[in-house]
Order: structure tokens, then C-alpha cells, then sequence
């Protein structure tokens, strides 16, 4: 069983979906109920199995309350991919602590709660995959989105650090950074505006932007057996961003 956060729209979607199809039943979560239970119709329509759960990751409370259910109704853990996550534009100076706070208790704290929920009947087991879904910005820098960048280059250091010491159970925990991929977020973040959107595509050597489905091999490759001795790793999924 694979557990999805942020599975109603854009990346999350897409690995749910991606996942499903490679034999995994789902859990979808999400804040908002409607896409999840859409994801999870589609999926069924499919032949497929998946539960929607819409689950808020910065309340440890609702974390803990959807894995116990997920575990229930579908039995072990054997995947999570930690995806939600928020965005905020504005220049640091600019930033208040609620702001601050926000986008980090989303992308960072969420992704510790699911960790500690899921991770402990992996550890038990000894058996399990954690993808979690980063940026390039958590490798380099990028002006704007300074609580974005800290809380991905975070996650990007917690994955090394629990790859370290889950490694011996034989709990696997590795990264995936995507450069810039259709969603909503990056539509309201990037194509609003030509001059963010262009600077974004100029940094690209295919010149172009990913598509969601896009990342759909990496995910599937980085939860089953064919990755069995990579765990600790950030891979690019950028079209060549960091190779500049």
C-alpha cells in the first residue's frame, strides 16, 4: 500500500496514479476532500484500489488518525510519498513569521510527521520506501521564495539522515527534485507572470516545462524492488536545470 500526501492535483496525482498502475493500492490525502475522492474514483475506474482521506500534515493528530485508518482498511505501509506542499512568493524582508511558519510547517513539518507515523511499522517490519518530493530548490538558490528553499533543502538533508539510520532495518528513504513542472501551484507561481515564466524556462537546457506524468518513472522506479540498494539519494527530474 502507498500513501500519497498532497494526491488531489499535480505531482501527487500523478504518483498516485502512477503507483496504482504498477499494483499498489492508495491512500490519497490531501486538505481538500473533492480532488482526493476524484483521484480515488479514477483509480478504482482503473481497476485499482484507493481510499481518500483528507488529511491536513501539519496537524500531527490527523496524520496519526490517517495512517491508522489506512492500516485498517488496506493493512502495512509499504510506500510513502511525502508531496504536499505550499509555496509563497515575496521578497525575505518582506516575509512575516506567519508566513514563514506556514510554508514550513506544510513542506517541513508535514513531511516529519509522515515520516514518524509511516516509518515505524517500516522500521518494525524492516521493510519500506519513503519518496520525498523536494526541488531543485532545495540544491541551489532562487530569489523570492526564501521559506520554499529552506524548507526543501531541509528535507533534502532529513532524507540523508534517515536513509543513515533506518538503512540497517532496510527502510529506504530518497528524494526527487523536480525544476519546473505544470501544476497549479507553479501556474499561479510562474506562468502568471512571462518574465518569471521565461527566466524559468532559459534555465532549462530542453527549454521547456515538465508535465507531471513526467516524474511517474522515477517514483515507481525509487518505490519498488528494481532500486532495492539506493536509498539516501536527491534526483533530479529537471530537464537539465542542474546541469548548468
Amino acid at each position: 500500500m502507498a500513501v500519497v500526501t498532497g494526491a488531489g492535483t499535480g505531482l501527487g496525482e500523478a504518483c498516485a496514479k502512477a503507483l496504482a498502475e504498477g499494483g499498489a493500492s492508495i491512500v490519497a490525502c490531501g486538505r481538500r476532500k473533492e480532488p482526493l475522492d476524484r483521484v480515488a474514483s479514477e483509480i478504482q475506474a482503473r481497476g485499482g484500489k484507493a481510499l481518500a482521506i483528507p488529511t491536513d500534515v501539519t496537524r500531527k493528530e490527523e496524520v496519526d488518525s490517517m495512517v491508522s485508518e489506512a492500516l485498517k482498511t488496506l493493512g502495512k505501509v509499504d510506500i510513502l510519498v511525502n508531496n504536499a506542499g505550499i509555496n509563497l512568493v515575496k521578497p525575505f524582508l518582506k516575509l512575516t513569521e506567519a508566513e514563514w511558519d506556514s510554508v514550513m510547517n506544510t513542506n517541513l513539518k508535514g513531511c516529519f510527521y509522515c515520516c514518524q507515523a509511516v516509518g515505524k511499522g517500516m522500521v518494525e517490519r524492516k521493510s519500506g520506501s519513503i519518496i520525498n518530493m523536494v526541488s531543485v530548490f532545495g540544491l541551489t538558490g532562487f530569489m523570492n521564495i526564501s521559506p520554499y528553499i529552506a524548507s526543501k533543502g531541509a528535507i533534502v538533508q532529513l532524507t540523508k539522515a534517515l536513509a543513515v539510520e533506518w538503512g540497517r532495518h532496510n527502510v529506504r528513504v530518497n528524494a526527487i527534485a523536480p525544476s519546473y513542472i505544470e501544476t497549479e501551484m507553479t501556474k499561479r507561481d510562474i506562468e502568471s507572470d512571462e518574465k518569471i515564466l521565461q527566466f524559468n524556462l532559459s534555465k532549462i537546457p530542453m527549454r521547456r516545462s515538465g508535465k507531471p506524468h513526467e516524474l511517474a518513472g522515477v517514483v515507481v522506479f525509487l518505490a519498488s524492488e528494481a532500486s532495492s540498494f539506493v536509498t539516501g539519494e536527491t534526483i533530479a527530474v529537471d530537464g537539465g536545470w542542474l546541469a548548468w
